[in-house]
């Protein structure tokens, strides 16, 4: 019910689901049974008329209000946003803390290769700008302007924001029309190139990036559970981890773990040649996703080992390159290197098909 009413009214939302997929989605999962076709009915023509609404804590509320209340009496504009992010689940938009720590800031050029799950972005929209960063808490914020503490963030910073939270950052490889290069790859599955300044600042901007996801990325959702055989990624939490470092760190080997004996039989069963094409890039797909979370978890786990939070304020030494890190004001954004030729926080549903082995997109 949740998930079709995040279909239904959520954004970023394709086609729309229809009362038969809905009920074809819940076949044999009333303990082997069909539940009432004309329940299922009721249900989804329910949900569709008139969304569910998710509930407030009333102490979040009280204090909504108040604050509210107070900017008004000051003659200050009341903040709209607390959160970044135009999901129906409160659980994937982004909380935006204005007292958050920040770990690091300076220019640097953006370029969106993919979109959410993956799918790639159009052509006219790839183009790089340059924006001064910040990554505050689990958030890196893109603003136009450099930072300053005292100044709110406006709608146009918020939306530019990208949540850090079960990211990995890692040098852009496989792009060679510019120097010092890092790919984002999020939750979500979105792709973005950043070009710095130097390769010292883009490694300082890859170590730091992995740090705070390393430390603050809360344990995962399990997947959607379904009577479809379609592989669907478990759903990645934005909110903080409550655990300490040491749990952190166990829970990240736990799961390691996990993805390394899931991948091993994975790929003990590749498809027959015979099956569809469908199952051929179901189980590419699969493939993937474990091998790319592998390889985060692995780094998630080195991180924590070297320090995790002592590394994020600079405190005992650890490789050379997560060292605390200055960002560089000398770098111009008008000198930066934002022209092209030419020029979406985070839904349930996953159908597009992020870039696999055999149709990697090559990034342009």
């Amino acid at each position: 019910m949740m998930l079709l009413n995040t279909d239904l009214h959520g954004h970023n939302i394709g086609k729309k689901m229809t009362c038969q997929e809905f009920i074809a989605n819940l076949q044999g999962v009333d303990e082997g049974g069909d539940f009432s076709k004309d329940l299922l009915k009721a249900l989804y023509n329910s949900i569709k008329n008139e969304k569910l609404e998710w509930a407030v804590d009333d102490e979040e509320k009280k204090k909504s209000l108040s604050e509210g209340a107070d900017e008004k009496a000051n003659g200050t504009h009341p903040k709209s946003i607390s959160r970044i992010g135009s999901t129906t689940n409160p659980f994937l938009d982004i909380p935006h803390d204005p007292n958050a720590a920040v770990y690091k800031s300076g220019f640097l050029a953006r370029k969106i290769h993919a979109d959410m799950d993956g799918k790639k972005t159009p052509r006219g929209k790839r183009g790089w700008k340059t924006f001064y960063a910040v990554l505050k808490g689990t958030v890196l914020y893109l603003q136009k302007d450099e930072y300053k503490p005292e100044k709110a963030l406006s709608e146009e910073d918020l939306k530019n924001a990208v949540s850090v939270h079960h990211a990995l950052a890692s040098q852009a490889t496989d792009y060679e029309k510019k120097p010092n290069v890092l790919k984002l790859k999020t939750a979500d599955w979105r792709v973005l190139l950043f070009q710095a300044q130097s390769p010292e600042e883009m490694q300082g901007w890859i170590n730091k990036i992995n740090c705070v996801a390393a430390v603050f990325s809360a344990p995962p959702f399990p997947a959607a559970i379904g009577s479809q055989k379609k592989f669907s990624r478990p759903l990645l939490p934005a909110t903080t981890t409550k655990l300490s470092q040491e749990e952190q760190l166990k829970s990240h080997e736990s799961k390691l773990r996990q993805i390394t004996t899931e991948l091993a039989e994975h790929r003990s069963y590749p498809p027959d040649k015979k099956v569809k094409a469908k199952e051929v890039d179901e189980y590419k797909l699969k493939d993937h996703y474990l091998e790319f979370e592998k390889t985060r978890y692995e780094m998630y786990v080195r991180l924590l080992k070297e320090g995790g939070l002592e590394l994020l304020s600079g405190g005992r030494g650890g490789p050379a390159g997560l060292k605390k890190s200055h960002s560089s004001p000398s770098l111009n954004p008008d000198t930066s290197p934002v022209t092209a030729k030419v020029k979406r926080n985070v839904s349930e549903r996953k159908d597009h098909r992020p870039e696999t082995p055999s149709i990697k997109q090559k990034v342009t």
